[in-house]
């Protein structure tokens, strides 16, 4: 867990797999691509997490092949399947309790599907935000967090990046920022830091200088 007495400048919230749960959304239309592109679904599945599409589908190697209109398949298809996208247990009251120019959504995700996701949950949109289409390198690059950083006005240093999965935590290590591990939607989640299971009896305080400390209540 956190230090008890750090305080952050800002919060940067991967969105899959952090905020909300849209696994078994996202699992139904890669399945569908990996069939019709004759690819081992069992083997392909755990590559597609955390990433941008284009990412995805560009390290399959596929010969002959519109990247554009694979990319825009998988987009349309995201969105119009949303059916069992669900908030992290306690985060809509989490999020409530941040104030609205301390926090931002940094996800693979474009802003359409992110807009979808987001709305399926019931998880409010953020004031501030980086998708996949505001950066060349994705993750597990760290320009998206750093972006994000930036886009607040706060220093990544003083930023602590909630994330889930490999490529976006190797992203944020690599940012600077401070790490914490939503485990809530991963069977074998990677916990060599600090990591929480969801936001259940969480909440923050804002010190005087505008500073966020994460709170954790007692059950």
């Amino acid at each position: 867990m956190l230090h008890p007495d750090k305080t952050y400048a800002a919060l940067l919230f991967d969105m899959d797999g952090t905020l909300l749960s849209s696994i078994a959304a996202a699992e139904r239309v890669w399945s569908n691509w990996a069939r019709r592109h004759k690819l081992d679904v069992g083997a392909f599945l755990p590559t597609i997490h955390g990433v941008r599409a284009a990412d995805t589908i560009r390290k399959q190697g596929l010969a002959d092949i519109d990247l554009d209109a694979e990319v825009a398949f998988i987009e349309r298809a995201e969105i119009e399947d949303v059916e069992g996208v669900m908030p992290i247990d306690g985060v809509v009251d989490f999020l409530n309790a941040l104030p609205e120019d301390r926090w931002a959504i940094v996800t693979s995700a474009t802003v359409e599907l992110a807009t979808a996701r987001l709305d399926a949950a019931g998880i409010k949109r953020p004031k501030i935000w980086v998708t996949a289409e505001d950066v060349e390198h994705g993750k597990p690059a760290p320009d998206c967090f750093l972006l994000g950083a930036e886009r607040l006005g706060v220093d990544i240093e003083d930023c602590l990046v909630f994330e889930d999965a490999p490529a976006g935590i190797e992203a944020a290590r690599a940012s600077g920022a401070d790490l914490l591990v939503v485990t809530a939607t991963h069977a074998h989640p990677q916990t060599d830091g600090p990591a929480i299971a969801d936001y259940r009896g969480m909440t923050v305080g804002v010190t005087e200088s505008g500073h966020i400390r994460i709170i954790h209540r007692q059950a």
